[in-house]
Order: C-alpha cells, then sequence, then structure tokens
C-alpha cells in the first residue's frame, strides 16, 4: 500500500520544518513554506546550415531560494541566531550550512511527502511591514539557498524519524 493512499490528495496547510542540528520545540514552526521548486535549463545549440531549429538540449537545473514565513522570535532563537551569524558575517569564520526538511503530514501527523534540501544557508531576513491600523502578527520572511533538493522516499522519512 502506497504512503499516500490513506489521504490522498494531501492538503497543503499541514506541513512541519525540521532543520538539522536546530531541535528547540517550537523554533521551526512556519506559516508557509514556499520554493520548492526546481527548473531544468534547456541550451540551443544553432547548427550551420539548418535553420528550421536549433538543437534543445537539458542543461542544469536550477532552483528557486526556500522561503519560509513565521512569526517573529527573539535573538534567544537557534535559528535567528544561526541567520544573524550568517547574514551578519564578514565571512572569517566559514559559513554553517545545515539540511532543512520540509514535511506534508496527513491528519495524523505522519509525514506523507518530504523534500530535502541540502546545505542550505540564509541569506535573506525581512520583517512584514509594521501597520498600526492593522491587527495582526508580526511576520518574518526567511530565505535560503541551498546546494540541491531532493523529494525524499517512504523509506527516507522513515529513518528521519528513527534519527
Amino acid at each position: 500500500m502506497s504512503i499516500l493512499s490513506a489521504s490522498y490528495p494531501p492538503v497543503c496547510f499541514y506541513f512541519e520544518v525540521h532543520i538539522a542540528g536546530i531541535v528547540v520545540p517550537g523554533d521551526s514552526s512556519f506559516a508557509e513554506a514556499d520554493g520548492l521548486e526546481s527548473e531544468l535549463g534547456i541550451m540551443e545549440i544553432k547548427e550551420g546550415g539548418e535553420n528550421r531549429f536549433s538543437h534543445r538540449l537539458p542543461d542544469r537545473a536550477t532552483h528557486r531560494n526556500l522561503t519560509l514565513k513565521r512569526g517573529v522570535v527573539t535573538m534567544a532563537s537557534a535559528l535567528a541566531a544561526w541567520c544573524k551569524d550568517t547574514l551578519e558575517s564578514d565571512f572569517t569564520p566559514r559559513v554553517t550550512t545545515r539540511d532543512i526538511y520540509v514535511s506534508l503530514l496527513d491528519q495524523y501527523g505522519i509525514p506523507q511527502l518530504v523534500w530535502a534540501f541540502y546545505n542550505a544557508w540564509p541569506v535573506k531576513w525581512s520583517l512584514a511591514g509594521l501597520d498600526a491600523k492593522k491587527n495582526e502578527i508580526a511576520l518574518e520572511t526567511l530565505e535560503f539557498a541551498y546546494s540541491y533538493s531532493a523529494r525524499v522516499t517512504a523509506d527516507d522519512i522513515l529513518r528521519l524519524a528513527i534519527n
């Protein structure tokens, strides 16, 4: 039986984020995750004497930055400290990368699909505009660049849960 068969199609509002090395409860709770996207580039080669078409060949994959949004947390947060250390760095110490896992959960909280973002590091932090006329939670947005991403298999999901 497929791991997705119990709740297909899955809903997009029940997800969790795990950041390797950051295990403080609630420190990786997010309201939104975006940028789960990869695109294969296309290289066009024009052949002399052939004017009807160009040869289109696959090129390197490109990835959007992973964008995570949540309510603003204190600087005591391990995630906030990692972002601050990276974004305010003069690159004297090496940038610390971490693997980030975004899991889509079923109604029981069991991961159905997991996307892994390897060697991620923070590249942008922003705070939503402050407006005294609105009654909203102050949201911060964190953007991460990464080396590559992969959709993780069911066996990998179980291995992540054990570790």
